[in-house]
């Protein structure tokens, strides 16, 4: 007998044949003797139908009342699988967050979990019960309502499974695994059995948008299988796992993309100690994420530092760094927006060099300029304009997984 907890996303919950469905799923594992705990999204679409309303009356809604909201859409998830598993004659409990004690820090609408109580939890599974938990909800330390952001569901799962030492994970949604490339841009990618956590984890970061970066990190911590599948269908789907568990050796792993890109160059930057971190501080202090910092040749005593960031967020970027760029002496500052980043990930350790060389190639035979070109042990990026990334990401999957 094992514990398990099993999350499932929107579109698995949209409608009353698909919670019935899950219900069906759940009481398989309770007849085969395990243990289950479940983590449910809102219904597909109702999230951002609230966002809407939200919207509707108001322009810059307080992120306290719509953390009140937005937790709404899960509740009804809850309430709804817990009915529809007493029909099926298995006893079920709802629960929101902070009635079991999920406790979040004070942020609204991006908390971050910092602990959970076990205890309610534990006392309903010994009575043979399935607990039914709301997702991407929490309680702060002033007993106010928060939501974790995206990915808070998946997040929620993960964290119960840490705190509950559960034997696996499941994250239930409408792909049936991890492919070795977007199936909705690359024709017949295949299926991955198993992938490590470093490798899944780079994924996720650089747009793979099966599982989010939050959750494979919590699961690589502290050592809890992630099972990604499908909750239309009985396949197996991916297994996220350590790396010795991973029999597949392959180079090239997996290939994923963003697009919405955007980049900001700081030329002849004084290079001193400190220098670029005053910059970062200040573009992070607004709540912008940098996801590539690359630093170019200098002379010695000045240097040119890139970064990446979203288009949505350039402007505000921009504006931060050609101040502060001002006040150190930067020569100048300019930025591109529009691009797009493809990340091939793996193992890389000895073979940086060469698959760079190859990716090169692959740009120059396509006639596409590669703006930024960055690596390490288990990833290599490339930066180039978006109207090309689809047709470069296809190249690549040829040349390196197929």
């Amino acid at each position: 007998m094992a514990l398990i907890v099993q999350k499932y996303g929107g579109t698995s919950v949209a409608n009353t044949e698909r919670v019935q469905a899950v219900a069906q799923r759940v009481l398989k594992y309770k007849k085969e003797g395990h243990d289950v705990v479940v983590v449910l999204s809102a219904p597909a679409g109702m999230t951002d139908d609230l966002i809407k309303r939200a919207n509707a009356i108001s322009k810059n809604p307080k992120s306290r009342e719509l953390d009140m909201l937005l937790g709404t859409g899960e509740q009804i998830s809850i309430a709804l699988l817990a009915m529809a598993l007493d029909e099926l004659g298995q006893e079920a409990i709802s629960f929101t967050a902070s009635q079991i004690g999920i406790k979040t820090t004070l942020h609204h609408t991006k908390a971050k979990i910092t602990s959970i109580s076990t205890e309610k939890m534990d006392k309903q599974l010994k009575e043979g019960k399935v607990v039914i938990v709301a997702g991407f909800q929490g309680i702060n330390e002033n007993d106010e309502f928060t939501t974790l952001g995206r990915g808070g569901s998946d997040l929620t799962a993960v964290a119960l499974g840490v705190a509950l030492k559960a034997d696996c994970v499941e994250i239930y949604t409408d792909v049936d695994g991890v492919y070795t490339a977007d199936p909705r841009i690359v024709d017949k990618p295949k299926k991955l059995e198993k992938i490590s956590f470093d490798e899944m984890l780079e994924l996720a970061a650089t747009g793979a948008k099966v599982l989010h970066s939050r959750s494979v990190e919590l699961g690589f911590k502290y050592g809890v299988p992630i099972h990604l599948r499908s909750s239309f269908d009985n396949s197996e789907g991916t297994l996220v796992c350590n790396k010795e568990l991973v029999e597949n050796k392959s180079i090239i792993t997996g290939i994923s993309h963003q697009a919405n890109e955007a980049m900001i160059c700081i030329e002849g930057l004084p290079d001193k100690s400190g220098v670029a971190a005053s910059i970062f501080k200040k573009i992070s202090d607004a709540g912008i994420n940098i996801e590539i910092i690359t630093q170019g040749g200098g002379d010695g005593t000045q240097a040119d530092i890139y970064f990446v960031t979203k288009n949505n967020d350039f402007d505000e970027a921009l504006e931060i760094t050609k101040d502060i760029g001002k006040l150190l002496g930067a020569r100048n500052v300019k930025g591109l927006k529009n691009l797009a980043m493809i990340s091939l990930v793996g193992n890389l350790k000895d073979t940086k060099l060469d698959i760079s060389s190859k990716i090169l190639n692959i740009l120059n035979k396509e006639n596409v300029k590669p703006i930024v070109l960055s690596g390490s042990d288990i990833k290599i990026s490339v930066l180039l304009e978006e109207i090309f990334f689809k047709k470069i990401v296809n190249e690549f999957h040829k040349k390196f997984i197929n």
